[in-house]
């Protein structure tokens, strides 16, 4: 009882000290999305061949709200499979905002956006080249950027900032506490280990984690990675994957389901292929 009051607040006081890093980034994050959406969806429209290079810079800025915004122009016929594959790929959710809340690993951020731009770019280019026809770019009618949340400019950035903090504090907090227990149960060897680490397994695991559309994904993968528990090459694969609500919109946006399910394969393949070139050449 004593070691899980212990770890509780442990979990709690880690989590606390992370907030105002948490808030602050948020609050930018809300900012850019506020003040620049109607800028980014235009560039997006315009960008041609260029695509996949500015995808991967669009899809690299924290959070999902622009994969979300990729899904619905890749459903209008706007952009290419290639593109959206591209912010698909760059996407890292709530990754870069937690790294950032732990001040002591913020040289890692430029490496990991780093490597998942260089993977969007390459994959976007090879996607529009060797599967132009396997996967066509739909027509389809719809209001554009619909459920990407750019239009909600009533709603202010503080309040939203505030709402993403509390929301991403809570999956911190629960996580944290969980794999605290565990390393203090299991030991942190045993969690790699279970986690296939030292193997070429681990990557395609990691992948398949980031396939949740959901934040925790992200969550779940950084707590992981900075813990010791998965190496960079499959924290690369999980958050390759991690697109975030971005795949539901996908669903719910594009009514060709396989289609979508042919995106999602090809976005899992591209992120364990990475994972692994990344875990042989020692990166």
């Amino acid at each position: 009882m004593e070691m899980f009051i212990d770890v509780l607040l442990d979990a709690a006081i880690d989590c606390v000290k992370m907030l105002p890093f948490l808030f602050l980034a948020f609050l930018l994050i809300e900012a850019l999305e506020h003040y620049s959406s109607d800028f980014t969806k235009k560039l997006m429209v315009k960008v041609d061949k260029a695509g996949p290079v500015v995808g991967a810079i669009v899809g690299c800025v924290p959070q999902c709200g622009f994969s979300v915004m990729a899904a619905n122009l890749y459903s209008g016929g706007i952009i290419t499979v290639g593109t959206l594959i591209a912010v698909f790929l760059a996407t890292s959710d709530e990754a870069i905002l937690i790294i950032m809340g732990n001040p002591e690993h913020a040289g890692k951020i430029g490496v990991l956006l780093l490597a998942k731009v260089i993977i969007a770019i390459i994959a976007g280019y090879l996607v529009d080249i060797f599967f132009k026809k396997e996967i066509a770019v739909p027509h389809h009618e719809g209001e554009l950027c619909h459920d990407c949340g750019c239009h909600n400019h009533s709603a202010g950035i503080v309040k939203p900032a505030l709402r993403h903090t509390g929301k991403i504090f809570l999956y911190l907090f629960v996580f944290t506490f969980i794999l605290n227990l565990c390393i203090d149960i299991l030991g942190i060897d045993k969690i790699s280990a279970m986690m296939l680490g030292d193997t070429v397994f681990q990557p395609a695991i990691a992948a398949l984690i980031g396939l949740i559309p959901n934040c925790a994904a992200s969550v779940i993968l950084t707590q992981l990675y900075l813990s010791g528990a998965i190496s960079f090459s499959s924290v690369i694969a999980g958050l390759c994957t991690g697109a975030g609500i971005g795949l539901v919109v996908l669903f719910k946006v594009n009514p060709d389901k396989k289609e979508n399910i042919k995106i999602i394969a090809v976005l899992y393949v591209i992120a364990v292929i990475a994972g692994l070139i990344l875990e042989l050449t020692g990166v």
